[in-house]
């Protein structure tokens, strides 16, 4: 799947990502309790996409690295879409020489929302 396909309605997604940049992360509180939770803009040679961070996903992600999201899903979030790996779904950093490049993703890309 590439950024250019993602819906705010889309599920099970599976895609793979460069982190362009990271948000310093921020304590909230939720129906589950209290989490950590940073923002995230990542993108492909398609397009950029926010990215929801949760707790230990935080720690693992890190500007112009590669991840791969499995089962993540999109959502609407202050008029922008969102994807998130959410409480089933899982990312991953990996090794991908062959991932387009930071310049590739944001030479005359603008973000994918709605």
């Amino acid at each position: 799947m590439k950024v250019s396909e993602l819906t705010s309605a889309s599920r099970r997604v599976d895609i793979k990502l460069r982190v362009l940049s990271v948000e310093t992360p921020r304590d909230v509180r939720t129906a589950r309790g209290s989490a950590r939770v940073a923002t995230a803009l990542a993108g492909d040679e398609t397009g950029t996409i926010k990215l929801s961070l949760w707790n230990d996903d935080i720690d693992q992600v890190f500007e112009d690295a590669v991840i791969q999201i499995t089962n993540g899903y999109v959502k609407t979030f202050q008029g922008e879409k969102q994807l998130s790996s959410g409480i089933y779904g899982e990312l991953a950093v990996v090794d991908d020489p062959m991932f387009p490049s930071r310049e590739a993703i944001t030479s005359g890309e603008t973000p994918v929302g709605e």
